[in-house]
């Protein structure tokens, strides 16, 4: 699958403000300063659909993108931040499960890892907290370009490794960097089999 048209519909924090069109939503989300913008514009081929930062916590806000006018891209705001009060940290706490519980309209969570980092505890919390939700989803780390390719893989291994003390049988798992465009065919073909599925 290409993307031929995207563009920005809202951003709010209302889970009843979101769009009720029924359409498919992909949700991304991850640690602040994952790459998460820069991970949605190469998805897009678009520079500035989602808005980089180099300050982490850049998006607070619920955000869909219409992607070829069939199913929507949802940025999240992050999780894990470093530069925020306690109480900032529990609103986005609250945004982010409200929106993972109750929107009828979620097909599949995209949960970023920086490819850079051994398993971090509050990434594998996440992970785990969305299987015993029954939530589905897909693991995708980020900036491998950043890593060899054997310490890339050995940092992965070491997540799976990690994952598997809880998990049977573990999500599907994408290798991407935003600067290489590596990994933008496999995500955009994964999503397009399950719109597929949902015709």
């Amino acid at each position: 699958m290409e993307i031929t048209q995207s563009r920005f519909i809202i951003s709010n924090t209302d889970l009843s403000k979101c769009p009720q069109d029924k359409k498919p939503e992909y949700a991304f989300i991850g640690r602040s300063n994952v790459g998460k913008s820069s991970l949605i514009n190469m998805l897009a081929n678009r520079k500035k659909l989602a808005m980089t930062s180099s300050q982490p916590g850049k998006t607070k806000l619920i955000n869909h993108f219409l992607m070829n006018e069939e199913w929507y891209l949802v940025d999240l705001p992050g999780y894990g931040f470093a530069r925020t009060g306690k109480s900032t940290r529990d609103s986005f706490g609250k945004i982010i499960t409200d929106y993972m519980l109750y929107r009828e309209q979620l097909t599949c969570v995209f949960v970023l890892l920086d490819v850079r980092h051994l398993p971090q505890k509050i990434d594998v919390e996440f992970i785990n907290w969305l299987g015993e939700e029954g939530i589905p989803l897909s693991i995708v780390f980020t900036k491998v370009d950043k890593l060899s390719q054997s310490q890339a893989a050995k940092n992965v291994n070491a997540y799976k490794e990690t994952l598997y003390e809880i998990w049977d049988e573990l999500p599907p798992i994408f290798l991407t960097s935003s600067t290489k465009r590596t990994g933008q065919e496999q995500l955009l073909d994964y999503i397009d089999s399950i719109n597929q599925e949902l015709l």
